[in-house]
């Protein structure tokens, strides 16, 4: 599926063997804090952010209305103190971890959740959940217990999962409360499609505190109020039907809609799935590679493109024939993709010398964005941009529906792999510019 805002960008915390000290890694380097002090900060972060709600609230009185930005608030009126604005964890001084929450006016580390450009979905979403919706989310403490702290709209804080609508208990304490809450939402908005995917998770609710006979009727329910032509639907219908064990239906689920989509990858990618759950090795393998193309690619030479870069000029993969190319499928809009920037920076600045060289691939539809961020973060190489985001004609040719997909290609422009990331980019770069082409 395609990339969306909610993945946002993890910070790492590794807790070493003694439990008595964690490695911290921020985009600006790696620091170790003793467990006592990351508690101190989440115990900082969390009257911070009860601080902002009641700045919220005074405004709010004032108003009759949300402030636009967090840093609105800082007028003796509502927030004297701007540390406020700061979580303690923050090694950045101040700056939102996804790039739409920044705030314009000055250093805000919290992610504001009713900023124009994510109102309108939040006052959607506050239909179905109620004031329990995050308004402000702090991502500055992610561990292995949760993503985000986060101040609702009642003003209380809680900590969930990154993507918080899919682990209700977070927000609402315990299964019972969540059930209760979400059976009235689902009352009040039956055939909603913004929502239909909170059947699924009260369908999970159900699971975990054994109602499986309301599953069954919250599947004819939802039955009666899909679309069937709907690629989300009928994989919200295949998950609860999963979820008790009726493969052989989820089967004919998706044959059926393959026949109405014969060249739809998400349905392949499905029935590849079911496949592979119900022991059919060989059409698993077959409807894995009629999802990914790219799998068929793999150790051959990838298709040559013809483009022009962003300053107009011709280019191609021909050209860097000799090199090896990450050819990196990349947007700004794309949290996981700005995360792992700083790492690409790096492996660039260490290899660009002994023959690897990126081509960025922008599926941005704001070239003013794009390259206000080249400039900001220094990326020096070159970029493709056609404006028109997944209808880009190079995401198209290469068949790309989830970003970041950094492909890379070895010097004689064969494929080595389409996930090379994290860690394994520099060690894959490494080998591959030891390698002279194949053809020489």
């Amino acid at each position: 599926m395609k990339a969306v805002l909610t993945a946002g960008i993890v910070v790492c915390l590794l807790i070493a063997s003694a439990n008595t000290e964690v490695q911290a890694q921020e985009p600006n380097g790696v620091h170790v804090l003793t467990v006592e002090q990351i508690e101190k900060n989440i115990e900082i972060c969390t009257q911070n952010l009860l601080a902002l709600g009641k700045a919220i609230q005074t405004y709010h009185n004032e108003n009759s209305d949300y402030p636009e930005w967090l840093s609105d608030l800082h007028h003796p009126k509502y927030l004297p103190d701007p540390d406020v604005l700061i979580c303690p964890a923050d090694s950045g001084g101040g700056k939102a971890l996804f790039s739409p929450n920044i705030a314009p006016k000055m250093p805000v580390s919290y992610g504001y959740q009713f900023h124009p450009e994510y109102r309108e979905r939040t006052l959607v979403n506050r239909t179905m959940y109620g004031d329990v919706v995050p308004l402000v989310r702090c991502r500055h403490h992610a561990n292995r217990e949760f993503a985000c702290l986060n101040l609702s709209f009642g003003f209380k804080v809680y900590r969930s999962s990154s993507a918080w609508q899919y682990t209700p208990k977070d927000m609402y304490g315990t299964a019972e409360t969540a059930i209760a809450a979400l059976e009235a939402g689902i009352q009040q908005q039956p055939d909603n499609e913004n929502f239909l995917y909170v059947y699924t998770t009260l369908a999970h609710l159900y699971i975990e505190v054994g109602r499986e006979e309301d599953v069954e009727n919250l599947i004819k329910r939802f039955k009666s109020v899909m679309k069937p032509d709907s690629i989300h639907d009928h994989y919200y219908l295949g998950d609860m039907l999963q979820m008790l064990n009726r493969y052989e239906e989820i089967l004919q689920v998706f044959e059926k809609l393959e026949k109405q989509q014969p060249e739809n990858r998400n349905v392949a990618r499905k029935l590849a799935e079911i496949h592979e759950m119900l022991g059919n090795t060989e059409l698993a393998k077959e409807y894995r590679e009629k999802a990914e193309p790219v799998l068929a690619l793999l150790g051959k030479t990838v298709p040559d493109f013809s483009a022009t870069d962003l300053d107009g000029k011709p280019i191609s993969l021909q050209q860097y024939r000799g090199k090896v190319v990450l050819l990196d499928f990349w947007a700004v809009w794309c949290g996981p993709c700005i995360g792992e920037m700083p790492n690409v920076k790096k492996v660039y600045d260490t290899y660009k010398d002994q023959g690897f060289d990126i081509i960025g691939v922008s599926l941005d539809t704001d070239e003013a964005k794009l390259r206000d961020y080249l400039k900001e973060n220094d990326i020096l190489w070159r970029q493709i941009f056609s404006g028109e985001g997944w209808q880009s004609p190079l995401a198209q040719q290469y068949g790309i529906n989830a970003i970041p997909a950094p492909w890379l290609i070895d010097r004689d422009g064969t494929l080595i792999t389409h996930q090379a990331r994290g860690r394994n980019l520099k060690r894959l770069v490494a080998a591959a510019v030891s390698d002279k082409p194949k053809n020489q």
